[in-house]
């Protein structure tokens, strides 16, 4: 059995219709009910990962685990805790959904520290371990779903700054694979889409997939900071706008992960707004 955590976001959703698409048995654990249903036979349990009881329950019996850190909450696990729990379990493979800042922006205690103390504890649990350090999601762009909606514009800082986002599905089809397949124990994938993509030009993919034109505004530092800091953290508001507005050399560096496993390329930050267009219609 495998046990996917933060099943209902992004990549675990994705990651668990996978699994299930290919036969495992799969227990779906989140810290609220799925809407819509998994799919069948799909095991679900509501379980916050600090709750050392209710992580046991839902492990008794796994053989393989995905860690999703749980983002801004992270900082409020113990890891080791967490991997000690499936150890005891009997979980014997853990793929790791972490962060590419963990390589690139260390000194940052939001992006690299945090991710630093789960690959820590997951290379250190005795268990075969795969770790995934994707950059940007193309998911984020829900961010401008609403503005795209009502008034058919994107605001966003540094237009023309491209980095290589990833789809959360291309992210979910590696760690599909890390689960079922030895072969992927003991790697750590960079994982990033197949082109650098700017802001305005996601805009303008977003545009081309509803068949209508986005009108893009360019925020300055100071209004997307203000904006930032209505939803996040002032330390993750500041290492995302650095990321974002002056990004190193390894975060506009195109991995060639994603395609050494799934032997595909990446898909597109265009594949994804078609795919994902209802949400800004």
């Amino acid at each position: 059995m495998i046990v996917v955590t933060g099943a209902t976001g992004n990549v675990g959703r994705p990651l668990v219709e996978a699994l299930a698409t290919a036969g495992a048995r799969v227990t779906a654990v989140s810290r609220r009910d799925p809407v819509p249903a998994l799919p069948d036979g799909v095991r679900h349990r509501r379980v916050d990962l600090a709750d050392a009881d209710g992580l046991r329950s839902v492990l008794e019996g796994a053989d393989a685990l995905f860690l999703h850190d749980t983002g801004a909450g992270a900082h409020l696990l113990n890891p080791r805790d967490v991997l000690d729990t499936a150890k005891a379990a009997g979980v014997d493979r853990v793929v790791l959904l972490s962060s590419q800042g963990v390589a690139t922006r260390p000194e940052s205690s939001s992006h690299g520290g945090v991710g630093r103390s789960f690959e820590d504890s997951v290379t250190q649990s005795g268990t075969d371990w795969t770790i995934l350090r994707p950059g940007g999601f193309d998911s984020n762009a829900f961010a401008w779903a609403e503005s795209v909606r009502t008034r058919r514009t994107v605001a966003a800082p540094f237009a023309g700054i491209g980095l290589p986002t990833v789809d959360p599905a291309d992210i979910a089809e590696v760690a599909a694979a890390a689960l079922t397949a030895d072969r992927h124990a003991g790697r750590v994938y960079e994982l990033t889409g197949p082109a650098l993509c700017t802001p305005r030009g996601r805009a303008e993919a977003i545009g081309h997939a509803l068949g209508e034109p986005i009108r893009f505004v360019e925020q300055t530092r100071d209004e997307a900071r203000a904006q930032m800091l209505q939803i996040m953290p002032e330390p993750v508001v500041e290492t995302t706008l650095a990321i974002l507005g002056e990004p190193t050399p390894e975060e506009q560096r195109i991995s060639p992960d994603v395609e050494q496993v799934l032997g595909r390329a990446p898909r597109t930050f265009a594949e994804w707004a078609a795919r994902n267009v209802a949400a800004f219609r």
